[in-house]
């Protein structure tokens, strides 16, 4: 069994690559070629510290596996095992900190790529951190924007001048209505445990990303925009309902479950979608995703053999 290092996934995996991995991934999903292992959590607090471990993990065609972390005072460490699916043998395990960082964003971009309207000119992130800035590399290259807004409670005039001189776009600090009623793409990326914005501030034709919490005690969004979005996609429904303080902190009926739908399943069987729909993405983070890049990070270092 072969161990990967950080500095290997580093040198291996771009937000391209990973963006493949998990367009794949989804729509084997869709097709039910896939399954989720569901997130599971064991807390302590020791000597003071705060301790958690927590795994999640997918069977996939080629591959299955689980990622592993451990959260000690609110920092993580993370570890995906991968094991053949024709044979069962383990085949690698890998340190996962840089692949947790990138699969979020790549996670957003499937979505934003799939539902977010072609003419989009406008992006806002709300946040400015690690998040914020995998989010912003990974959905500026898919829609002809014109200008980005951002919206932190700190370092948002660094993070628009770092993205104006990266990308050479008009970028600016903004106010939280400003943000949410200009752009027609949205990426909440903050640690909120209330909503951000008003969700009557947000435009028809508008597609949201609500990436920043896993937690049902948190939301980034409000009811508002939960009842005005003509779909929620989500990457899996046991996990959004479990997880996802949007879900479960709605207020009863705002939430129709006619209105949700898996991503793997809109990307296996498209709906029609109308130029003032309002849609949201709301990620928690499943273990689809982890094993889908980490297999191609696995590959790629196998020179392209199969598992």
């Amino acid at each position: 069994m072969q161990l990967i290092t950080e500095a290997q996934v580093r040198a291996t995996l771009t937000l391209d690559a990973a963006v493949q991995a998990l367009r794949q991934a989804f729509l084997q999903q869709g097709q039910g070629l896939a399954s989720v292992l569901a997130r599971g959590r064991a807390a302590a607090t020791l000597d003071g510290r705060a301790l958690m471990v927590s795994a999640m993990g997918a069977v996939l065609p080629e591959v299955l596996g689980t990622k592993v972390y451990s959260t000690l005072n609110g920092q993580f460490q993370f570890v995906i095992t991968l094991f053949c699916s024709k044979t069962g043998a383990p085949l690698a395990t890998l340190e996962a900190n840089e692949l947790t960082r990138l699969r979020t964003a790549a996670a957003t971009a499937v979505a934003a790529e799939a539902l977010a309207l072609p003419e989009s000119k406008t992006l806002a992130i709300f946040g400015a951190g690690t998040q914020a800035r995998a989010h912003a590399q990974a959905l500026l290259p898919l829609r002809k924007f014109e200008r980005v807004l951002v919206c932190a409670r700190s370092g948002a005039g660094e993070f628009a001048a770092e993205l104006a001189a990266t990308h050479g776009l008009p970028a600016q600090a903004v106010d939280a209505q400003t943000a949410a009623s200009q752009a027609e793409v949205i990426a909440t990326c903050t640690r909120a445990t209330e909503p951000l914005f008003d969700g009557a501030w947000v435009k028809p034709g508008s597609f949201v990303a609500a990436v920043g919490s896993s937690k049902p005690v948190a939301r980034e969004l409000d009811d508002a925009l939960l009842a005005r979005a003509a779909l929620i996609a989500v990457e899996w429904k046991p996990a959004a309902e479990g997880e996802a303080g949007e879900f479960k902190r709605a207020a009863a009926g705002v939430i129709d479950p006619a209105r949700v739908a898996e991503l793997g399943a809109l990307l296996a069987a498209p709906r029609p979608r109308g130029e003032r729909d309002i849609v949201v993405y709301k990620s928690v983070g499943i273990g689809l995703e982890d094993v889908a890049i980490a297999h191609w990070i696995y590959r790629r270092l196998q020179g392209g053999a199969a598992a």
